[in-house]
């Protein structure tokens, strides 16, 4: 969009977006979590005693600080206050296991750690100890060099860290104002991609705090509404798509330790909740879920990353009249498009988006690399403000992804319609090459979700000698119903396209032991190795 400026329609930092909403409502609950509650006027006085704390203990600008604890008003003011100062925080995800943490820790080159002692039944001390073993003695450690300085919210404090309580004690100047800019990098969030190794992705405050206030206008946030959204924290989803949405709105986020349907209805019942967050395996669980009939509601609407007949269920069954849909990945801060609250329902509910306001978007088609046109199906590009700054110590990787004019490769599908407006296709990597056809696995999951029997479906390629790859799909049912594969694959050979009907079908009663991410995202990866042993498949 030639000549569009962020400037002045919003605040383009976290501590600007903080006075903002502390001065507007001060006595809304900023954040609803099961660790404590907090109002917007409490989170700035939090938020300044710790930015004190950060001057005092030395913390520059452009310090590279990770932050490790479960969802919770705690996560909420480290990570603001890492911000005023202009610190990157780097979020490490919750479920990491000690090699994974380690590696994210040393290729981020943290110099601090702010982490609580356990969340859930993981005891993250002993993990951080297995990893430096100078965590019982004293900083630094060969393992992890650069790390000089470790805080630890809970009670078990090795010798070689420091307590909150002692790291709070030393910020004499509670006036310490922030001092951080648009520009300055914020988050590094590292993703995995289609790489073995994860990277560190770069984003700015003005990336994140305008991504958060268009996607919650859009949403239709409004101040004292009350947003559930379980999204872990140290992922864009709730970083950005929670966190500063709610914090550039004045909007309540009520969040959860993590994701479990029943005891998230029972949080939006009782919270009154007008909107909730969540993708297509989120989504089915709580409109399966048998408590849900019982539960009133009070939603007005939600985002969700989830398929058409998804969305009308949510709508419908919900009562969330003003759910919208979006497109976004970790390298644009994430949201590129979405659909908008006071849009047509049917627009909203064929994931039709709109790109957001200065964010420009090409499809160029996988083999040549040219540009399509209107309704056809090739690969994502997207420039603007949106977009990361790059992999952080990773430049062969940003070269890969990021071009000379700043357009971002995301590997991902999607069509222009006539109007501008963008429909997500799937992952390019997940494609299932069937013969000479390549099919979307989000296409066959939309259709086979329409079947009565199913409660979700999730589609996947496996080897085939003669077509190189045919759709694989796992298929959990609803309480009560029976379906055997012969009968689902002859059902489907009537609802679609011969080459995308499911050549193998396996019932399961979740996946959780397959593989999903903390998320609640299944990955796609790992139900491939498993359908290949599981059906005895060459590879």
């Amino acid at each position: 969009m030639s000549g569009f400026t962020l400037e002045g329609l919003c605040p383009l930092t976290t501590a600007e977006a903080l006075r903002r909403a502390a001065a507007i409502a001060p006595d809304v609950e900023a954040v609803v979590a099961s660790s404590g509650r907090i109002t917007f006027a409490a989170l700035e006085r939090e938020v300044a005693a710790i930015r004190a704390a950060l001057v005092a203990a030395g913390v520059r600008r452009g310090e590279h600080v990770g932050l490790l604890m479960g969802n919770g008003p705690r996560w909420v003011s480290i990570f603001l206050a890492l911000g005023s100062v202009g610190a990157v925080t780097v979020p490490v995800n919750t479920r990491f296991r000690a090699e994974e943490m380690a590696y994210a820790l040393r290729q981020s080159r943290v110099r601090r750690l702010f982490m609580a002692d356990r969340f859930l039944r993981i005891n993250f001390v002993a993990m951080l100890r297995g990893i430096i073993p100078a965590l019982d003695r004293g900083l630094p450690d060969a393992a992890l060099p650069e790390l000089a300085d470790v805080v630890v919210v809970g009670g078990d404090v090795p010798a070689g860290a420091r307590s909150w309580d002692a790291f709070l004690a030393g910020g004499t100047n509670r006036e310490a104002p922030p001092f951080c800019a648009p520009e300055d990098v914020l988050l590094m969030q590292y993703t995995s991609g289609t790489t073995s190794f994860p990277k560190g992705v770069m984003l700015a405050h003005r990336s994140m705090c305008a991504n958060a206030f268009f996607s919650g206008g859009r949403m239709g946030l409004r101040a004292a509404d009350r947003f559930h959204s379980a999204r872990p924290f140290f992922h864009v989803a709730g970083s950005t798509l929670s966190v500063l949405s709610c914090l550039q709105h004045a909007t309540t986020l009520v969040t959860m330790d993590r994701f479990e349907p029943g005891e998230a209805l029972r949080l939006m019942e009782e919270e009154r909740c007008t909107h909730f967050s969540g993708n297509d395996t989120m989504a089915l669980m709580l409109l399966n879920h048998p408590d849900r009939p019982a539960r009133k509601l009070f939603l007005r609407g939600a985002w969700a990353a989830a398929s058409p007949s998804i969305v009308q269920r949510i709508i419908g069954e919900m009562g969330a009249r003003d759910c919208v849909v979006g497109y976004g990945l970790s390298e644009a801060a994430p949201n590129v498009a979405q659909s908008c609250w006071w849009e047509p329902e049917d627009v909203r509910v064929s994931g039709r988006m709109r790109p957001q306001p200065g964010v420009g978007i090409r499809i160029r088609d996988l083999e040549s690399g040219r540009d399509l046109p209107p309704g056809s199906t090739g690969e994502i590009l997207v420039r603007g403000w949106n977009v990361m700054r790059g992999y952080f110590d990773k430049p062969r990787e940003t070269a890969e992804a990021l071009d000379a004019e700043g357009w971002l490769a995301t590997g991902d599908l999607g069509r222009l319609d006539e109007e501008g407006r963008l429909e997500f296709a799937g992952r390019a990597k997940d494609l299932v090459r069937v013969g000479g056809e390549n099919v979307s696995p989000q296409e066959i999951e939309d259709i086979l979700h329409r079947h009565p029997a199913i409660r979700q479906a999730v589609v996947v390629g496996v080897p085939d000698p003669r077509l190189m790859e045919v759709p694989c799909a796992f298929v959990i049912l609803n309480e009560g119903h029976s379906l055997e594969p012969e009968a689902l694959i002859a059902w489907s050979r009537e609802a679609m396209a011969g080459f995308k009907v499911p050549h193998y079908v396996q019932v399961v009663e979740g996946f959780e032991e397959i593989g999903m991410t903390a998320s609640s995202k299944i990955q796609k990866r790992l139900l491939v190795q498993h359908a290949v042993k599981l059906l005895g498949l060459l590879s």
